[in-house]
């Protein structure tokens, strides 16, 4: 099972909470609505350690950021 650790709550499972992806858009797309479109519907799907935002639902409502490695879900 995962687990997260809340800054404020501490150790919590992971259905506590809600993931929320920080969104990078290429440079090289120049064109508003395109850069819409990008930031809307196209998701990152990194190998290896990723800096996530995650919302804690269940307890205390705030937002908090951490490094998980996508390959053995491990919280660095």
């Amino acid at each position: 099972m995962l687990y997260l650790t809340c800054p404020n709550c501490g150790r919590r499972t992971v259905e506590e909470f809600r993931y929320g992806e920080i969104p990078t858009i290429p440079e090289s797309i120049t064109d508003p609505d395109a850069r819409d479109l990008d930031r809307g519907f196209m998701r990152t799907n990194p190998f290896g350690p990723s800096v996530e935002r995650w919302f804690h639902d269940y307890g205390c409502r705030r937002w908090f950021t951490v490094t998980r490695d996508t390959t053995t879900d491990e919280v660095l």
